[in-house]
């Protein structure tokens, strides 16, 4: 097979189909830029849970007499109350689970709710008395939190046993939920890049179909004739991958690492080499699709 003669076909080709072509790389980029969000998403979700469940915690709240309760009838948690809590807190079995706790009384309570809250109205509303006491538990393993739950919820003066996870698990399934999304709209837009791409091809075919009648009666053989084709919609896909890997790279670079990463310093974001992961993949399923639906449009037309 001449390879000057194939490329310089495939060169033709897009040439005339120009117009084509430039959709086939806007779909192409468009479509690959959804499927590298949503894996840079999927990247961030599981940052995201080794970092924050490590850190989770679960808090014993205590009774308040000034916020009535259903599980603290009797008023506020005593001083001799608070000590059984602590107690049961620092021994067995209990105490084989947790890592270390400390405890939190009102005004703490108050001067942490004041810094998480600055600037909200909320915050001038609040007054120390109005916050729950409470305990807080590293565990050893963040899995057994229940057993925490279990052991303390029943005792007098506690109001309630809460696991944070439950928290960030609401959180991760709202960013999952989105990925999802992204994922699928990624679908669609691959679909229709397939069958543009088809298209494409065939009307490239049908606009050579005086060449192509020639080839044939000269003896030249389908693959000689296909290559060209398929060499068309791979470097028009190519280009569209291309830019949609650049894309997915400037986003962690320019917004995720040079914005976000600077703005919420607590968090662990995505960095430029996890991006870079996702690189091959969308250069390789844009090649990949744009070959297979080549080769079959062209494969079917020859056919006809």
């Amino acid at each position: 097979m001449r390879l000057g003669l194939v490329l310089g076909e495939a060169a033709s080709g897009l040439r005339r189909n120009f117009s084509m072509v430039v959709s086939i790389v806007l779909v192409t980029f468009v479509s690959l830029t959804f499927v590298g969000t949503a894996a840079l998403m999927q990247l961030q979700i599981g940052q995201m849970k080794n970092f924050w469940y490590d850190k989770a915690q679960v808090a014993v709240y205590l009774c308040n007499g000034a916020v009535p309760s259903t599980n603290c009838q009797d008023g506020g948690a005593t001083k001799a109350q608070i000590e059984a809590v602590r107690t049961a807190l620092e021994t067995a079995p209990v105490k084989s689970f947790v890592n270390n706790f400390y405890f939190e009384n009102h005004q703490k309570a108050y001067d942490n709710f004041q810094k998480q809250f600055k600037g909200n109205p909320v915050a001038d509303y609040v007054t120390p008395d109005l916050l729950n006491e409470a305990f807080w538990v590293n565990l050893k393993n963040p899995n057994q939190s229940a057993v925490i739950g279990e052991a303390i919820s029943g005792m007098p003066g506690v109001d309630a046993v809460t696991d944070q996870r439950r928290l960030l698990d609401q959180i991760f399934a709202v960013l999952n939920t989105a990925s999802i999304t992204a994922a699928g709209i990624a679908a669609l837009m691959l679909v229709a890049a397939a069958l543009l791409i088809s298209t494409t091809i065939r009307l490239s075919a049908f606009s050579r179909r005086r060449e192509l009648g020639i080839m044939r009666l000269v003896g030249a053989s389908n693959r000689f004739i296909q290559t060209p084709f398929i060499l068309e919609g791979v470097l028009a896909s190519l280009i569209g991958s291309v830019l949609a890997a650049a894309t997915t790279v400037g986003i962690v670079q320019f917004f995720v690492q040079g914005y976000l990463a600077q703005a919420q310093r607590d968090i662990a974001f995505v960095t430029v080499p996890d991006a870079l992961i996702v690189v091959p993949i969308l250069i390789g399923a844009g090649v990949v699709l744009a070959a297979v639906s080549a080769n079959i449009a062209i494969s079917r037309y020859l056919r006809v």
